[in-house]
This record gives structure tokens, sequence and C-alpha cells, in this order.
């Protein structure tokens, strides 16, 4: 099973590593990781590194091509080159998945009209403008296409699809092994039950980082 996930500058490393841990555990599982260029990007924050092994003039096909997020994703969503690779490789893919606001970038490449998809949830209304339909479920699937809302929704993609990929057992297994069995300390992982200063304060940082990045 070929899985590609594409990495880049200033990519939010959970939204590949979480489904990297469960994918990769797959029977028969090989993965790449891919980026506009070969060599090292660094996290959004720059103080993680992960290795391209490959460049996307190298990758022409993948049976899972997963596209995680981060706040690189903005400048992504105007690389033609990127977008022209994505859908090449989305034409081969058995299926083509999203974290984040990984999504977005699928959506501006195209390969997300019509379909319904999520995304971070302060950047849902975004997958409109490109042309997807949002969906606020943390795993939406919609034919190939299966998009995750924000960051570690992609640990609970990854898993449904191993459960399709193999089987509800192997999906389990896999779910045991890593210990997934989360019980966070505060109930404010969604916009609905956070306080609205913890709400209002996220998007606060959201948006002077896409300011900074020319992305308003």
């Amino acid at each position: 099973m070929n899985i590609v996930m594409l990495v880049f500058e200033r990519i939010t490393v959970l939204d590949v590593i979480g489904p990297y841990e469960v994918l990769a555990r797959l029977p028969g599982a090989q993965v790449k990781m891919v980026g506009p260029e070969r060599g090292v990007v660094r996290s959004d924050n720059g103080a993680v590194g992960l290795a391209a092994d490959l460049a996307i003039g190298e990758v022409s096909s993948a049976d899972i091509l997963l596209v995680p997020g981060g706040f690189g994703t903005r400048l992504l969503e105007k690389d033609e080159r990127v977008k022209a690779w994505i859908r090449d490789v989305d034409a081969t893919t058995r299926v083509t998945a999203s974290v984040c606001t990984g999504a977005l970038l699928l959506a501006a490449a195209g390969v997300l009209r019509g379909r319904r998809a999520n995304t971070h949830w302060a950047l849902r209304e975004r997958l409109r403008e490109l042309g997807a339909v949002p969906e606020a479920s943390r795993v939406v699937r919609d034919g190939k296409y299966a998009s995750a809302a924000g960051v570690s929704a992609g640990i609970d993609l990854a898993l449904a699809l191993a459960a399709e990929l193999a089987s509800p057992e192997v999906a389990q297994a896999i779910q045991l092994g890593i210990e997934y069995d989360p019980a966070p300390p505060f109930d404010a992982g969604s916009p609905e039950r956070a306080p609205a200063a913890i709400r209002e304060a996220v998007l606060g940082r959201i948006r002077a980082r896409d300011a900074e990045l020319g992305a308003g």
C-alpha cells in the first residue's frame, strides 16, 4: 500500500505524524514523505524539522494521498505546481485525505468541488469559498475523499481508514498499540463547548499568523 504524505514549510507536525503513527502500522504499508522539494521542512513555529525524502516531481501516484495542514497551506494555495501535482496524484488514488487546513489546499486544487469536507473550525467557511461543502463532523467522508477537523482529528481519520483498508480488528489493534485513549483534562476541544474568551483568544492568534503570511 503506497501512502504519500505531503510535507511543507510551516506544517503542523501532529497533522502528519498522528496519521503516520496509525497508517504506517497497516500491513504492507509503505509511507513516503514528499515535499515541494527534497530536504527538511520546518514546523509552523520553526522548532521541528521533518525530512521530505522525495520531491513532488518524483512521485506521480499513490494509493493514499494525505495532505496535512498548517499555516504553510496558505502559501501553497497559490502554488500552481503543487496544486497541479495534487490533481495528478488524486487521479490515481484509492483515498485522498486531509487533516485540518489540508482540506483548504485540496479544495484550492479543485478536487473537492461539490464535495462535503471539514477543516479547522476557525476556517471552515473558507471551504465554501473554494467550492467545497463544509460539514462540522470530526471526520467527513464523501466518495474517496476523507477529511478531518483540526490537528488531533487526524488520528481519528487514520483509524477510520485503517478499519476500511484492513479491518476493524486491525484498526483496534493499532489504537491499542499506540494507546490512543483520550481523556483530556478540559472540555474545551470544540468551539461550541470552549469558553468564549478562550475561543476568541485562539481566533486572534490564528488571524495574526494569517496576517503575517499575507493571507488575511
